[in-house]
């Protein structure tokens, strides 16, 4: 019988973990490509409108910080948008997607009138209430739209469904499981989250996905068995490197096997032939069986 499950999607979050350096981001694509990822993920941000008044503050773990205060700290890991278009270039040469989260409206509109051409936008979960950005997204970008849900209530998720449900854009949604918390413990990860989420909007929207921050890769292969048919790990190549997001990040082997693993999971799931036999077990039945 025909395999029902979709061949997973891996995206490698490199999201701000480059360093702000163009050469790193680069060696990243190449190991992300090469261990079997879909795509890569970047990050969007105007911190001066995002960050307004905390744009001055300090870092709230100095130690992290690439920056004399939050603001320069945000700006020293910022990507402008010719970085962006070159890195995507990049992709397309090591045949790899590429995609971008943003974080607020003036990058939004910056992705959209931007020679970047994307199969999706994502909305992370810290902005999936920016309803401002979310119009922008609804009305200019006509592709796929990702939305992570970490950190947002049920009936919040249902304000987001019929925002695009008013907008006719629910078909190119897609609904990520997600807890915010860095690393995830595992009590935390609440995988039947994608459960509910399917339950409730398989058959309205695109798809049902899963964007993991936990440690190891065996959640991720069970996330994807229960029906998230994207899979969105943050990546690194060094958990021990500064900055908020690399102890909840795979290193290189780590996305490699990942990868592997959740190909391998797709191979199997599937029933054996209509009598219950198949022919690669007909060796060891003429051997061991007895009839």
């Amino acid at each position: 019988m025909a395999n029902k499950y979709k061949k997973p999607i891996l995206i490698a979050e490199i999201g701000c973990n480059h360093k702000g350096k163009i050469k790193i981001a680069k060696k990243m694509i190449d190991i992300a490509a090469l261990a079997g990822s879909d795509y890569v993920k970047f990050q969007k941000r105007n911190n001066k409108y995002l960050l307004k008044e905390k744009y001055n503050e300090p870092h709230p773990v100095p130690e992290n910080s690439y920056g004399k205060t939050y603001g320069k700290h945000r700006d020293y890991l910022e990507f402008n948008i010719k970085q962006h278009e070159m890195l995507q270039s990049y992709c397309k040469k090591k045949k790899i997607g590429y995609s971008i989260s943003v974080w607020e409206k003036k990058s939004a509109l910056d992705i959209i009138n931007s020679k970047i051409k994307l199969d999706y936008i994502k909305v992370p979960s810290a902005c999936n209430l920016d309803f401002e950005m979310l119009e922008i997204l609804a009305k200019k970008f006509k592709k796929k739209i990702h939305i992570s849900l970490g950190m947002t209530k049920n009936k919040e998720i249902s304000k987001i469904y019929n925002f695009f449900k008013k907008h006719k854009r629910t078909k190119d949604l897609v609904f990520y499981a997600c807890t915010s918390e860095y690393p995830s413990k595992f009590q935390n990860v609440c995988l039947l989250e994608i459960s509910k989420l399917k339950k409730n909007y398989q058959r309205k929207i695109h798809d049902i996905a899963f964007s993991g921050h936990h440690l190891g890769i065996a959640i991720d292969v069970a996330a994807y068995v229960l029906g998230a048919n994207y899979v969105e790990r943050h990546f690194t190549l060094d958990r021990t490197w500064k900055g908020t997001d690399h102890a909840a990040s795979l290193e290189p082997d780590g996305l490699r096997k990942l990868s592997r693993n959740l190909s391998n999971t797709f191979q199997s799931l599937k029933n054996k032939m209509n009598d219950g036999l198949l022919p690669d077990e007909n060796y060891q039945r003429t051997k061991l069986k007895l009839l």
